[in-house]
Order: structure tokens, then sequence, then C-alpha cells
């Protein structure tokens, strides 16, 4: 609120500084004063000064006035009203100089109290909610009594010309009719019947209180009326506890009334926006039929816009629900809109659910126009999955499953293992290193399953690992990723071993019963972790692809679960019959359509299954699965497994898991008794083009078949092509061949130049 005050010429030091505001006198103009005086005002007279009291300098014309804001503070301490004061002078003295010309208007503006103002509006907005929860409970009430929700859906039917919806809803109006009246009809036999139930029980009492006081007669320990006085004192003290008692819950009942009318007036209604305030910013609001209502129209859809403007309410097949961590409903849409129009708008809908995008999830139901919608209570991610369930003890039988983490319901979910192959990505540090952690951990906890990791890259998320696996490769030399190569060789030919194993026993696929008899079936569990280095090096990928491709195309069957990890799942980074052959994907945030089709399925993005709006850091260890269950995705929290060696959680349960080997009888790791393949001693590439050039340049495509002849147990030089030597050449030593008539020679001279250069630094170093 504001408070005018005419303020006429007042000097700064008149006013002194102090909050006392001078009294309002009257502002007139020159023509105002002349005519109440019969004269123009003396020269000399200025605003606050009597007629006699001298001024200097005359005025005339018309009065300007100057308006000047300010802030009256009030219930303060004095020293911090000081600022004011000074503020305030400092206006005054503005105010004086203009005074020499012209009345001045100081305006002294009031601002309320936020506190204030908060209480007001609070108390408005909790009395709103008391009297929508009356009106709620009111409109229930006319609606249980005339069946207003039939008659709704029955006009809604007929609007939308729907026969079928209105069949269903006339017939389920006339069954519940047909009940009301049966217990109507029922009500006086029910009513006999508590009457009777009631009389033969005051009967059975008082027949039994009179035997039990004839028996304490008759025994002698004590008197019949002895008996009967205090049964009657044991009735009385009841009732006069009951009469205790009752007076205090008639003080309660208004005020549980009004906490009843106030909880259900903040389920079922909506105050106006004027009368929030900044201490409601955070709080949530209910998700129900209303509010998705809203939600929906205020997505501005045509045929959604136009059905609930007509008055009829939303079909909700279910309606809205608590389900675990969030609510759940599903609703049929009107004609001509689809679910997946809906999805493809889930940021839009989010905004009026009062939700991140990520915490709502509109899915399509069993017909394409039904939505089945699930909304997360507002910030559900942020709870985490929680530790892991195998922490501390317990094992796996890769058969049904490992654990995985937890769905944004709150539901563990396992992750399937067998005939499955598994891709998982996302951008760096979102966890899907993490992932593979926890699959091939609940793996290792299974004392029939053989693991082998591949880490094309030097880091140590899995060094922890290696004592379980038959098979571990860490680095990103080229030496590595040639025994990489050898070991995938090397599941491919147990691929082939396995299928006639198959035929000889005559099963489709590895069943349990065979996989613990150790004839060679056992469950085993490859991890190829960044993959795409691999699959992208110059000299190996090619090979590594084509392995790759024909293991997750052949072995689920034969108890072979591949995983494949990687940062960019594109048609460069990943065979597409790799990712097309995976029926586990594991998304973490993305950053396209592209990324998340590849490892969520084709047309996954369009559906609105998206792990591109998760984000990056925010959502770390979130990510949207599918093949997991019946869904087509899950968001999940994925359960962590810390590897730091502070606080490292993954050695222990390796040894619990070696643990659990050795209990079993064998004393051995599956597959560890299998010959691991020979690994050739890597060979310097220089030295062998010394050896294998004569005097004159060579072209480069006719190299290669030198050098595989000169080292044929060499796998490098097996399949190398001339682009691939000239790349290897320029990128390992600098020596960039030239084209020359693109035949790209070359020179055996500059390479034992090379040869001599590098002897000769050698000897320096030394």
């Amino acid at each position: 609120m504001s408070i005018h005050q005419e303020h006429t010429g007042m000097n700064p030091d008149d006013h002194g500084g102090h909050d006392e505001v001078a009294p309002a006198t009257d502002v007139r103009d020159a023509r105002g004063l002349a005519g109440e005086h019969g004269r123009r005002p003396p020269a000399g007279w200025r605003p606050g000064l009597t007629e006699e009291e001298p001024a200097p300098g005359p005025w005339g014309g018309e009065i300007e006035q100057a308006v000047i804001e300010g802030e009256l503070i009030t219930d303060q301490d004095p020293d911090d009203m000081e600022p004011a004061r000074q503020k305030r002078a400092e206006l005054v003295r503005r105010a004086g100089v203009a005074a020499r010309r012209a009345p001045v208007h100081v305006v002294t503006t009031l601002r309320e109290s936020e506190r204030t103002v908060a209480t007001v509006r609070g108390t408005a907005r909790h009395s709103l909610c008391v009297y929508q929860g009356v009106e709620s409970w009111a409109q229930r009430a006319w609606d249980g009594s005339t069946m207003g929700v039939y008659r709704r859906q029955i006009r809604a039917a007929e609007a939308a010309g729907d026969r079928e919806r209105l069949a269903e809803w006339v017939e389920r109006k006339e069954k519940a009719a047909e009940r009301r009246h049966d217990v109507l009809m029922d009500l006086p036999a029910l009513a006999w019947g508590v009457g009777k139930a009631v009389v033969g029980a005051s009967i059975g009492l008082a027949v039994a209180v009179l035997v039990l006081a004839l028996i304490v007669q008759l025994s002698g320990a004590g008197e019949f009326t002895g008996v009967i006085t205090g049964i009657g004192s044991v009735i009385r003290w009841v009732f006069t506890a009951v009469a205790a008692a009752w007076t205090p819950l008639l003080i309660a009942a208004p005020f549980g009334l009004l906490l009843g009318a106030w909880r259900e007036g903040r389920r079922r209604g909506t105050p106006p926006a004027w009368l929030a305030t900044s201490a409601d910013a955070d709080q949530d609001v209910a998700i129900d039929e209303t509010t998705i209502a809203r939600a929906l129209d205020a997505l501005r859809i045509a045929q959604v816009a136009q059905y609930l403007k007509s008055g009829m309410p939303l079909q909700f097949l279910t309606p809205a629900r608590v389900d675990g961590r969030g609510t759940h409903a599903v609703i049929r849409l009107p004609a001509g809109v689809t679910a997946e129009k809906i999805a493809r708008r889930r940021g839009d809908l989010a905004t009026g659910l009062h939700r991140l995008s990520k915490e709502v999830w509109p899915t399509t139901g069993a017909e394409a126009g039904i939505l089945d919608l699930w909304v997360a209570d507002k910030g559900a991610l942020a709870e985490g999955a929680g530790p892991y369930p195998l922490l501390e003890d317990g094992s796996v039988d890769v058969f049904k499953g490992v654990p995985f983490g937890r769905t944004l319901r709150g539901t563990p979910l396992g992750a399937p293992l067998m005939e499955r192959n598994t891709i998982t990505g996302g951008m760096p540090g979102q966890g899907k290193s993490s992932a593979a952690r926890v699959v091939m951990i609940g793996a290792a906890l299974d004392p029939t399953a053989e693991l082998r990791i591949w880490v094309p890259d030097a880091n140590f998320d899995f060094e922890a690992f290696r004592p379980r696996c038959s098979r571990y490769v860490m680095g990103a030399e080229d030496e590595r990723i040639a025994e990489i190569l050898e070991h995938l060789r090397e599941l491919h030919t147990e691929v082939q071993s396995r299928g006639e194993l198959l035929v000889r026993y005559e099963i489709p696929a590895v069943t349990r019963e065979l996989a613990s008899k150790g004839v060679g079936l056992h469950p085993l569990f490859g991890l190829l972790e960044e993959a795409h280095v691999a699959i992208q090096h110059p000299t190996y990928g090619a090979e590594i692809s084509k392995l790759l491709v024909d293991i997750v195309r052949l072995g689920r069957k034969r108890g072979i679960h591949l995983i494949v990890s990687t940062q960019a799942p594109t048609k460069d980074s990943m065979p597409r019959d790799v990712t097309r052959n995976c029926s586990n994907g594991i998304a973490f945030a993305v950053g396209d359509h592209v990324a998340n089709d590849a490892l969520l399925g084709q047309g996954a993005y369009t559906a609105g299954h998206r792990a591109t709006e998760l984000i990056p850091g925010t959502d770390r260890g979130t990510a949207v699965v599918k093949g997991f269950s019946g869904q087509r995705s899950n968001i999940v929290q994925v359960y962590f497994l810390d590897v730091d060696k502070d606080h490292d959680q993954v050695t222990p349960i390796i040894g619990r898991a070696l643990d659990l080997i050795s209990r079993r009888g064998t004393g051995r790791l599956p597959g560890a008794d299998r010959e691991r393949p020979a690994i050739a001693t890597p060979r310097d590439l220089l030295e062998d083009l010394d050896a294998v050039l004569g005097d004159e340049p060579v072209p480069a495509a006719d190299v290669p078949a030198l050098l595989a002849a000169y080292a044929p147990a060499w796998p490098p030089y097996r399949g190398m092509s001339g682009k691939a030597l000239r790349a290897r050449l320029a990128d390992s030593y600098g020596l960039k061949v030239p084209s020359t008539g693109n035949r790209f020679p070359v020179d055996p001279v500059t390479v034992r130049e090379l040869l001599a250069q590098r002897a000769t630094e050698d000897l320096d170093d030394e």
C-alpha cells in the first residue's frame, strides 16, 4: 500500500532526518491562490510559509509538482534505521531544491511485510482447501447417490459416437443399479439378523454369568452375589471409561473433520495462482484425474481441447493411483489422438504435471488410443537404487538372471542373461562401465559360470575381476589388441564346438542341468569394454567386427553371452548386426536419436523410449533399458559397486565367488583348464620391412604379402592392406609414403635410415 503525503518545500535541516511525516498542507497553483486571496501571491512567497514571512525570489505561472518515491520503514532497531534516515534526508534535500520553484509532492510508500502477505495468503489457501474438500465430498456423495460417474461417461460416449463404449457404460450402470437395489432389499433382513445376534449374545452372556456365579457358589470359592457384583463393577468401569473418552473425542471430531477436508481439498483441488507464496515453490501437486486432464488440455491438441470444452470428462480405464514411487493411470484418449502423439510431447506434458521430463513416462497401452501414464513422485530419481543386494552374502543362478537395479517405481529389476546378448552405452562418465560391472559381478557369483573380460584401454575398472576370469586383457597397445583378437578367435571356435555338443545331446539350447555337469556347456560371459576402440583399430578392427557378429548370432543358444560396452554405438564404431542381435539394451544419457535407437532398438525414440532426455551428470547411474521385463522399456537406477582402492566393494565379492567355486569341489575356475591360445611374440615392423624389401621401392599394396610370408605366425600381417600399412607407418614412425603415380612405393632406403636413426638415439640414451 502507499501513502501520498504532500510536503511543501521542506528543508532537510528542518526535517532532522526523523521518520515523522510533516502534516499535509494544501497544494494550490498560482491561479488558486489568487482566487482565494483576491490577489497574486506576494513576491518571495514559498509554500509552507505564511504571507508575513519573507522569502526570496518570486514565482508565478503554473505550479510544477516533483514526485519523490520513498519507503517508510518502521518497527526496526534504531541502528538499522540510520541508513533509511540518511536516504530520506537526501530525498528531502533534493525536494528542498525543487521547492524554490514549486511545491514538492513527496510520496512515501509503505511496503507490506512479506511475512504478512505469506500468512494471509497461506490462511486463505488452506481455508480454500477445506472448502474444496467439503465440495469434493459433496460431489462424490452426489455421484454415489445419483450414479453421476456413469451418467457422465454415457454422455461422453454419446458425444463421441462410440457405440461400443456407450453400451459398456450403460451395462455398467444397470449392474450398479441392480447391486444397489439388492442391497436396499437386503437391509431389513440384515437389520433383523443383527438384532437377533445382539439379543442372542446378550442372553448367552447372562446365562454364562449365572453359570459362573453358580459354580463359584457351589465350589466354595466365593459367593454367588459377589460374582454378580464383580461383573457389574467391570461393566460400570467400561461405561465410565467410554464416557471419559467420549468428551475428548467429541472435542477432537471437528478438528479431525477439518483435517480430513483439508487433505481431500489438497488432493482434489488446485488453489488459484494469486494465493501462491514463495514458500510454495517446492511443494508438490497431487497427481490425480483432474491434474492429468488439465495437463493434457494444456497440450492444445485440437481433439482433446474440443472434447474437454464440451464438458465431457476423460475416460480413466485405471484411475490415478499410487504405484511404487509415483502415480499410475490409464486413459482412453479422444478419437483421433494416439498415445504416441502424447509421448512425443512428453516434455510439454511434464510441465503441466509439475515434473521433470524424466519423471513422466507416457506410453501406448493395449490400443493406439490408450495412454498408459506413470508419473514419478517429485525427486524420486534422487533416491538412487540403494546398496547392491548381494554385497555381503548370497549367490546367483545365471539362468534366473542377476541383480541389476531398481525401476523408478522402486521395484527391484534383474538382468536376464541366458540366451541373450547385451549392449550398453552412453556418454562418458554416465555409468555404462558400472552397469557392465554389475552384470559381470552377478555372473561371477554363479560358480558354474566362466568369465572373460577384454579392456582395450588403460583403465582399472575391471582389474578386481582378474582372479575370477579365465581370460583377461587390459591395454590399448597393438599387442593387447592382437591378444584380444586371438581370444575372440578362440571364442568363435568354441561357439562351433558347442554347437556340436547340442547336436550330441539333442537339445536346442543349454540347460541348467547340462551346465552343471561339466560337459563343456557351462555359461560363458564375455565382456568387451570400450568395444569401439578394438572395432576401429586400423589393423585388427575388421576381423574383430566380423567375429563379434558371428558370436552374438550363434552363441546365445550355446550358453555364451556377450556384453559390448561403448560410448558411441554408431555404424562406424559398432557393427549393426551386433546391435540388432543384442536383445538386452542399456542406454545411459546419449546425445541423439541415432545412438538412442542403436541401444534400444529401431523406432524407440519415436515411441517415447528416450535416453536423450536423461541429463548428463544429473542422471548419472540412471538408464533406459530394453529386454529386461515384459515392458518395451524401463527406466532403471543401476546398482553401483565402487572399485576405488579406499572403498573397494568388488574385491570382497570376488573373494566370495572364488570361495563358492572351491566349495563346489572342482577347485578350478570354469574354463581355466582349457589351453590358452598362443600369442605370438611382438615383432618390429621396421626390422621386418628391412628384411623383406630389397634395394628398389615396392608398392605398398604388395608389401603385406611379403610380411605375411616372412612372419606367418604374426596375426597383424594376416589380412593387412596397403592402406593399413601406410597408416601404421605414418602413425607409429612418422613415415609418410608418397603416392608417386598412385602406387605409394615404400622406399627401403627411407626405412633403413629410420632404423639407423633409432639405433643412434638408443646409443645416446645409453
